[in-house]
């Protein structure tokens, strides 16, 4: 038996916001560490020698900085697949699974979210191990964790009474159950059949696809020939958009462990988190002697039991207790912990509103550096520029834009019309409106640069790129 981890890294984690946006969603940040959530979940599973390489998914437009995190830890994917939109989990596993069995016809798949804390590694092993001697004989396994408390946020699953094959530990799922209120939770929390619904599992990707054709065929059928139309573009696996697009949205939990008749769960404790919310985060990191998790540049007097994150500047907060505090360069969040469900609707408001601030940091990334807005106003913008080593941006016009460049350190390399030349720190050049441009750094440090930029129209989308080593054209 060879397990495939399989990590799911799309989605935009909105009840983390202001930290975690669409295009910088949560399982890509630092919580809990100098690691990403990504990352961490990777980490974790690498003091296992006995699985294989780990496959990912994610969405397009979050590729280069996945592949990013992963060179930053020296783990090498199997692939990197692609979803050209969301569809929730089922499609997503199931062109896993066709990818799994063409290139290894023993695989079995261990389906992951990127971005769930697990405190007890051990224990975790302990319960892949117990499920895979279900999954031998046939059975689809999910992982129940034993609840901590009467929580209203998660599904439920109840098991058999008996083990699933004589395997101890292993149950037959009696059925799934939604999220319940408050006093069928305690209920549930009183009874030790039940089990908090972590969304992790483990099957043979032949099985899953089995099932997934007879409950619901019209995905099987989209999937398949979205993976089998499936092309490679530099370090990615693209599925076709075409076949795609015309799949079905839906969970693996309503499309197949819902209707199966061979889904099996094992209970365990495991020191389970999805960081669905601000609170659950302040729940699994260390506080102060006050019960405070601080980060940043905070002072707090008179505060307790409360987590008071500063990203960019100096946070103070006086007499307040179960409070949330988070501040990023463009917004700040302040809700009580018993509110912080809450915080999905203000991302809502702003998608109403045609604001930007739920997309988009200050800092925006892309796969040659980042760049980060500083300055801006009728006609004119400015940015701090940082290309990495390496990097180059690509060959581009603009209709409506001039930009001034002037390197703050590192060196640049230069293309402007037919011109050529290299700029060091302190020195600075002016690309004219319709000229074709490039900047690159052809050192080994990183290029810091500000960029003026003056004209009738400043968007992104101001952009005509002749030539791109990212295949972004």
């Amino acid at each position: 038996m060879n397990i495939y981890p399989v990590i799911l890294a799309g989605g935009s984690g909105t009840r983390l916001w202001p930290l975690s946006r669409e295009a910088m969603p949560k399982q890509l940040l630092p919580l809990r560490s100098q690691h990403s959530m990504l990352q961490e979940t990777l980490l974790r599973l690498a003091d296992w020698p006995e699985l294989m390489p780990p496959l990912l998914t994610c969405g397009n437009e979050h590729r280069f900085m996945v592949a990013e995190q992963l060179r930053g830890i020296s783990i090498a994917p199997l692939a990197i697949l692609l979803e050209p939109e969301s569809k929730n989990t089922a499609p997503t596993v199931a062109v896993a699974a066709h990818f799994l069995l063409q290139h290894d016809k023993d695989a079995v798949m261990l389906v992951l979210p990127a971005d769930h804390v697990i405190g007890d590694a051990q224990a975790f092993h302990a319960a892949v191990s117990c499920a895979a001697q279900a999954v031998e004989k046939g059975a689809l396994a999910t992982f129940g964790i034993v609840p901590g408390a009467a929580e209203t946020g998660y599904g439920y699953i109840r098991r058999a009474k008996s083990a699933f094959n004589g395997i101890d530990g292993c149950y037959a799922v009696e059925k799934f159950v939604e999220k319940p209120d408050k006093a069928t939770a305690e209920k549930f929390l009183a009874d030790p059949a039940y089990s908090w619904n972590s969304g992790m599992f483990l099957f043979q990707p032949a099985r899953y696809l089995e099932e997934l054709r007879e409950y619901r065929p019209a995905i099987a059928a989209s999937c398949k020939q979205a993976f089998e139309a499936s092309y490679h573009d530099l370090d990615f696996c693209r599925l076709d958009e075409a076949a795609f697009a015309g799949c079905p949205a839906e969970s693996i939990d309503y499309a197949v462990m819902e209707q199966t008749r061979h889904a099996v769960v094992v209970p365990a404790a495991i020191g389970w988190s999805d960081i669905g919310s601000w609170s659950a985060l302040w729940e699994v990191l260390e506080g102060d002697a006050d019960g405070n998790v601080l980060r940043g540049d905070v002072y707090t007097d008179g505060v307790r039991d409360s987590l008071i994150r500063a990203e960019s500047r100096f946070v103070a907060v006086i007499g307040m207790q179960d409070t949330v505090v988070v501040e990023t360069k463009d917004a700040v969040l302040v809700v009580h912990k018993d509110q912080v469900q809450g915080v999905k609707k203000i991302v809502e408001a702003l998608k109403k509103d045609s604001r930007t601030e739920h997309m988009n940091h200050i800092r925006v990334y892309r796969p040659w550096g980042c760049y980060e807005g500083i300055d801006g106003g009728d006609r004119f913008q400015v940015k701090r520029i940082t290309v990495n080593p390496g990097g180059k941006l690509s060959l581009q016009m603009h209709h409506h834009r001039a930009e001034h460049w002037v390197v703050v350190s590192g060196t640049a390399r230069i293309v402007c019309g037919e011109e050529e030349k290299f700029l060091t720190e302190n020195e600075s050049t002016y690309i004219p409106i319709g000229v074709r441009h490039r900047l690159e750094n052809p050192g080994k440090l990183p290029l810091h640069l500000i960029e003026v930029q003056s004209g009738s129209y400043l968007g992104e989308d101001d952009i005509v790129r002749f030539e791109d080593i990212y295949k972004r054209c």
